[in-house]
């Protein structure tokens, strides 16, 4: 980490791990100063799906006859299945919205905090680093499976035809199921003494359940997929194609036509009063400018079914307006705290000198 001393105090910025420099010696022309950017919004889609890997049970032709169990494939197959979308507003700096602070008076503020892609976070707010470790990541353990063949009797171990083996093992099927109602309705032959007893049996008896009722339908093994889309919106959007599915290959690209198509709505609720423009030359304006984002409903569809709605802020549907340099002066000291990723004005704070 470096620090440069200037006449009017410290310049400091950061990433979210570590303080780092932003800009040494930045000049414009005999001023120095530092740069800074303020944000434009990306929409990220953060789409999950699983990826399937269907095995069919050793009974599956069987499924329907003694088990009821319709559309049971009796062929191996592999898809995808979308799982959920999510809708997020992300800040990414905006090269038509940079400006240079000068530090070489008492008017404008000492103490700048900047993202590691120059975004302006706050003013006046000393840094501390966070020492809070990071939260270990830990892999969900995935339980073993009860093997189905475990619970098979002998009769039906030595039945002569698997059409047999079937049958007999759907009786065992319905006989769990009748053991499982006797013991909700306290009318088993040895009922548990009490309540921890009597979730260890149903457990079991469900697991039994289970793991022969999976000799017919087949088991499917599940794998989650995460993919990260990100969209810049200039203006509203109508039905514009935001990423394609394929059952067979996951997500696709919005070209890919291998994919259905899912499409973005993006409404601009003009909840940002624009200025108007009067034709004459404005004096350029002075200051720490600021985003104030405007609101947009998103909708995502198939075509047919929602799959998000929502109001998020976009900088593009908003405004830029600006701190007075007379706010920063001797006499006080202004903090201000803006949002990383719309580079709104959250909070200001004002603390008379002593």
């Amino acid at each position: 980490m470096k620090k440069l001393i200037i006449a009017t105090g410290l310049l400091m910025a950061t990433t979210a791990y570590a303080q780092t420099e932003v800009l040494t010696g930045v000049t414009r022309g005999k001023d120095y100063g530092v740069v800074y950017t303020l944000p434009k919004t990306q929409i990220e889609l953060e789409i999950k799906a699983n990826k399937v890997k269907y095995t069919p049970g050793e009974f599956s032709k069987y499924a329907n006859r003694y088990l009821q169990l319709n559309n049971v494939s009796t062929e191996p197959e592999e898809y995808w299945e979308l799982s959920s979308v999510k809708v997020t507003p992300v800040g990414i700096p905006n090269g038509d919205a940079t400006y240079f602070v000068k530090l070489k008076d008492k008017t404008v503020a000492p103490l700048m905090e900047l993202t590691e892609n120059g975004i302006v976070k706050s003013i006046n707010v000393p840094y501390t680093k966070s020492n809070t470790p990071k939260t270990p990541v830990t892999v969900p353990t995935i339980p073993n499976k009860a093997n189905p063949r475990d619970f098979l009797t002998e009769e039906i171990l030595i039945a002569s035809s698997t059409a047999k083996m079937a049958e007999l093992v759907a009786k065992e099927i319905y006989n769990i199921r009748e053991s499982k109602n006797a013991l909700l309705r306290g009318q088993a032959d040895n009922m548990p003494s009490d309540g921890a007893q009597l979730k260890i049996m149903l457990d079991n008896l469900n697991a039994q359940e289970e793991a022969m009722a999976e000799m017919f339908s087949g088991t499917r093994n599940k794998e989650e997929k995460t993919f990260t889309i990100r969209l810049t919106p200039d203006k509203e959007l109508a039905n514009e194609v935001a990423f394609r599915f394929s059952k067979k290959l996951g997500v696709v690209g919005n070209n890919d036509l291998a994919g259905i198509p899912y499409y973005i709505n993006l409404k601009d609720l003009k909840t940002v009063k624009m200025p108007q423009d009067d034709g004459k030359k404005k004096k350029e304006l002075d200051g720490i400018a600021y985003n104030v984002p405007g609101q947009a409903l998103v909708t995502l569809t198939d075509g047919k079914k929602k799959l998000y709605e929502g109001e998020i802020p976009i900088t593009q549907f908003g405004i830029i307006e600006y701190l007075a340099p007379v706010l920063f002066n001797k006499n006080s000291t202004i903090k201000v705290y803006f949002d990383p990723n719309t580079g709104g004005l959250l909070k200001v704070e004002r603390e008379e000198n002593k």
